[in-house]
């Protein structure tokens, strides 16, 4: 880019500037700011999914990567039963997420939380509606928009491979989640992470 082009900023707190280049200096680039766009595209409701890592980094990242371009709030890595490699890449996750934001041009950057065990995620007294996606035939599930309505905010737990044990399950429903099925398939953890991010970004859009 060279002196005179447009450009788009964020940074991260919901604020888009727009302005022009100076100075193209690698070193210390100058852009005049001409206009700024406070709480760019802020939608009224709160996306939080927590997820277990996957024994493919690729494929956490991969979630991580789309759920942002798609709209997401807060991500946390929660540690399960089945959860093969409970570790996160945390910096390279914060880079993907500023990538993707720029991509998709998004001004709130998404929180990345420490991983964190099943247990204790599900009995930190969390008040949004609360989700438990699985696979498990022996307890009923409904559909997403069956429990979650347009502006509420909502938390998604999405297991790893091998889906959450009989007694996370049990655990998370004494704590307030409910069960939903996210479609006739069954899906990979990070597939269903993005079906999960998009289910709820579609229900705001088509009240």
């Amino acid at each position: 880019m060279t002196k005179g082009n447009p450009v788009k900023l964020i940074d991260g707190s919901g604020n888009l500037l727009e302005g022009y280049i100076v100075d193209p200096d690698l070193s210390g680039c100058v852009i005049a700011i001409t206009e700024t766009l406070r709480n760019f595209e802020k939608r009224n409701y709160r996306l939080h999914i927590a997820i277990s890592p996957l024994k493919n980094q690729d494929r956490f990242e991969w979630f991580v990567e789309k759920s942002v371009e798609i709209g997401i709030d807060e991500i946390t890595p929660v540690i399960c039963r089945n959860t093969e490699k409970p570790g996160i890449k945390k910096e390279r996750i914060n880079n993907i997420i500023i990538s993707a934001m720029k991509q998709s041009l998004k001004a709130f950057r998404p929180v990345l939380n420490e991983p964190i065990a099943f247990n204790d995620f599900t009995v930190a007294g969390l008040t949004e509606v609360k989700m438990i996606a699985h696979c498990n035939p022996g307890y009923a599930r409904t559909k997403i928009d069956n429990i979650y309505q347009p502006k509420m905010d909502a938390i998604m737990l999405i297991g790893p491979e091998g889906d959450f044990s009989e007694e996370e399950i049990s655990l998370a429903l004494k704590n307030g989640f409910k069960s939903v099925h996210l479609g006739n398939s069954r899906l990979r953890a990070e597939t269903a992470g993005i079906a999960a991010c998009h289910s709820v970004y579609f229900i705001n859009q088509n009240p």
